[in-house]
């Protein structure tokens, strides 16, 4: 005995016509791959210099979960910053070399921004350095830190944005462009690591205004400053002067490295009328 055939309606063979040939049609998945690639290139590029440090891979971090491609900066931290960039959502991410004090080595990793990416959204200069030395201790801030901390904290932002303008200009994001400076609260109380880094902060701060006004409108420059930052390297400090630290802020704690980079997502989306400012993150520390 033969066995009966399910009767099948009209729209359910008009139905499977039309899955047919959405599936068979030819480019169709050619079609898929150029829309995948094109909102790939509709997400915007960051570049992070410090980026593999203990602030700059939390602002790495915080970019690519808001959707932007994030180019991880490095000078001497290539596997470290190799590891971060593949360990972020998103996809498309890179770890290129960043020594911010060799401008021609700034000029290499903006030309393989260029041909990788064709533009650069953001530009977080993050990248810095210092040694703790008393403020009275004149002869033990030698000559050599002074140079260090002045070519990495002030001389490298500057190369950098230099480096990127030209990437930056091409930016169609809303708002513009946007370079961020992670400054510090020592520019504005003289109070840090040394008496020269918290001269680099100050000129850092200065640096953040007159680029807001010489690359506006295109471009918006807002610096980041931070009070102390609850890290590795802080909490390797003195368990005293931690807790004076933490009793001279008026909000009774220390500042975590995720209220920063929430500071630069502000910053980029948020303040889109906002250029050549100084944003604390400092609990209320200037105010004590």
């Amino acid at each position: 005995m033969a066995t009966p055939r399910k009767k099948v309606s009209s729209k359910q063979i008009k139905t499977n016509q039309n899955d047919s040939s959405k599936t068979n049609r030819p480019g169709h998945g050619h079609d898929e791959h150029i829309h995948a690639e094109h909102n790939q290139t509709e997400r915007g590029v960051a570049v992070v210099t410090g980026g593999a440090g203990s602030i700059g891979a939390v602002i790495c971090g915080a970019l690519a979960r808001e959707g932007m491609r994030v180019v991880v900066g490095y000078n001497r931290s290539a596997e470290k910053a190799k590891a971060l960039a593949a360990s972020l959502p998103g996809g498309d991410h890179a770890a290129f070399a960043a020594p911010v004090t060799d401008s021609a080595g700034l000029a290499a990793m903006a030309a393989e921004i260029s041909r990788r990416y064709g533009v650069c959204d953001v530009l977080v200069n993050c990248a810095g350095v210092t040694r703790f030395v008393p403020h009275g201790d004149l002869d033990a801030l030698d000559d050599g830190l002074i140079e260090n901390i002045l070519s990495t904290n002030v001389r490298g932002p500057f190369a950098t944005v230099r480096a990127l303008r030209p990437l930056l200009e091409k930016s169609k994001q809303p708002g513009g462009a946007v370079i961020i400076n992670i400054s510090s609260i020592a520019a504005l109380t003289a109070m840090g690591s040394n008496v020269i880094y918290c001269a680099s902060k100050a000129a850092v701060d200065n640096m953040t205004k007159s680029l807001g006004r010489a690359l506006a409108p295109k471009i918006r420059v807002v610096s980041i400053a931070p009070g102390v930052v609850n890290n590795d390297f802080i909490r390797s400090m003195d368990p005293q002067w931690l807790k004076e630290q933490v009793e001279r802020t008026p909000l009774k704690r220390l500042a975590a490295s995720e209220e920063v980079a929430s500071a630069v997502i502000a910053a980029i989306k948020h303040f889109t009328f906002t250029t050549g400012a100084i944003i604390p993150v400092d609990g209320g520390r200037p105010l004590s």
